[in-house]
């Protein structure tokens, strides 16, 4: 049995991991949220006399950090708990705990059925943490799943979780407010609201000065982060393309990129923002989820296919090397072939750089499941999915063709798994290169020209600028 998954983020052992301190493991699924979520969480703990590890073998308290977005993700997460109880049953002190969507939607399911666990603690309950741990070392569980309207951790500086000291998250929001009709996150993250832009920029520099070359700026929907500041009589009102442009001017040469835009609320203003700064990476990841209006209205996305098409053309006027991707689900409630057809020919027009792509997965609790019939059958979903992407595979590689013979800049990210004699990185576009080291290192920005590909990734030279 693997006790480490590939698809979990895990700390990197570090000078987190004190000896003379409790040891947390820290295992990690979902979105980059999530993962930022982690760091938060060890920091807390380190604040408060505990040390972080890599290895659960040696960890007094094993954390695991769930996602809810997906049925899939919680299957996992319950055989990872599985496996949790062996290792208490080798060493009946360990604490296991539940964090994030899984903890609040789920706590009296964990509490009753999975003995192991100890402690279910939602994600705007992460201060209360040591206060919990200490009650589940008494005997008692450990629960706080509150949902609140102020929480952003906006005074935490995070413990980077990141293993290369180049790429740093940072949450500029919590919660949403959009209230899709597949979707738990309103339900299992609260009402949406924005961190003191003060507070991000003031945490950018922090990771400019420990040497970071780029962050990613997170939220459930980037586009709608507002900041009011009132001062007396005066009140002073901060969008996301202002904030993008405080993030642009801390340092000329650090990459900023952001994620995740919803279609109704990405403005021009942040689009000629992108283009104004050199360093906003050219990338916007814009999900669309159905090509069918009629299914967008279903799913209660507020926009339709032409609006979709309208952003698309913006972006392609203001900002035309810019690259984006996008989020599809196959089988919605009511799709027929007809709506089916319209997503793939979306695919089509838009030609979308890179995808993700799932069945729908009916979640409890939310506007579809108490609303809508879960009708399409699952061999259905399954090969309209296949279609969905075998379509965008192509578009993929047509994609990364077209690259062929150009020179990006290249953020060295890492060595390459294939080859110890290669670096990989990231173009501003977000498309990954493979190229010789040629005497370079990790965190160096270089030129790249790209001589092949393959439908997953580019491959290059370096040369002079």
């Amino acid at each position: 049995m693997n006790i480490y998954p590939e698809d979990a983020n895990i700390f990197e052992t570090s000078n987190t991991d004190d000896t003379s301190r409790p040891k947390v493991y820290i295992e990690t699924y979902g979105c980059q949220m999530n993962v930022n979520d982690s760091e938060v969480v060890a920091s807390i703990l380190i604040g408060n006399g505990y040390s972080v590890t890599s290895d659960i073998n040696q960890a007094d308290i094993i954390l695991i950090n769930t996602c809810s977005i997906r049925e899939n993700a919680e299957t996992r997460v319950f055989g990872r708990l599985d496996l949790f109880g062996q290792i208490k049953k080798q060493k009946p002190s360990v604490l296991v705990g539940v964090l994030g969507c899984m903890a609040e939607r789920l706590k009296d399911q964990l509490l009753e059925q999975k003995k192991v666990v100890d402690l279910v603690v939602g994600p705007d309950a992460y201060r209360e943490l040591p206060v919990l741990i200490r009650a589940a070392e008494d005997g008692q569980k450990g629960v706080n799943v509150l949902l609140s309207r102020e929480e952003t951790y906006a005074d935490i500086s995070p413990v980077r979780l990141d293993k290369n000291g180049v790429s740093a998250f940072v949450s500029i929001m919590r919660g949403c407010n959009n209230m899709c009709s597949y979707c738990v996150v309103p339900y299992t993250r609260g009402a949406e609201r924005s961190r003191d832009p003060h507070t991000i920029v003031k945490e950018v520099q922090e990771l400019v000065n420990a040497g970071y070359r780029e962050v990613t700026l997170l939220g459930q929907n980037v586009n709608s982060y507002h900041w009011v500041e009132q001062k007396g009589l005066i009140k002073h009102s901060v969008n996301f393309s202002d904030l993008l442009e405080m993030v642009a001017l801390v340092d000329p040469r650090l990459r900023v990129r952001f994620s995740t835009s919803h279609p109704k609320d990405l403005t021009n203003e942040v689009l000629y923002t992108m283009a104004m700064y050199e360093n906003i990476c050219n990338h916007i990841h814009l999900p669309v989820q159905s090509g069918s209006t009629r299914i967008l209205k279903l799913m209660n996305r507020k926009y339709t296919r032409e609006d979709y098409l309208n952003r698309i053309e913006a972006i392609r006027s203001i900002i035309p090397d810019c690259s984006i991707s996008t989020d599809i689900i196959a089988g919605f409630c009511t799709e027929t072939e007809v709506d089916h057809d319209l997503t793939l020919s979306l695919m089509r027009e838009v030609g979308f750089d890179f995808a993700y792509m799932f069945k729908y997965s009916e979640r409890p609790n939310t506007k579809a499941a108490r609303h809508l019939e879960d009708d399409v059958p699952e061999e259905v979903k399954t090969r309209r999915l296949m279609e969905i992407i075998e379509l965008q595979g192509k578009l993929s590689e047509q994609s990364k063709q077209a690259d062929v013979g150009k020179r990006f800049e290249v953020l060295v990210e890492g060595e390459s798994k294939k080859s110890k004699d290669e670096f990989y990185g990231r173009t501003s576009q977000n498309k990954v290169v493979v190229f010789p080291k040629a005497g370079h290192k990790v965190g160096d920005f270089v030129y790249v020209e790209i001589t092949d590909c393959t439908p997953a990734t580019l491959m290059g030279k370096i040369v002079e600028e």
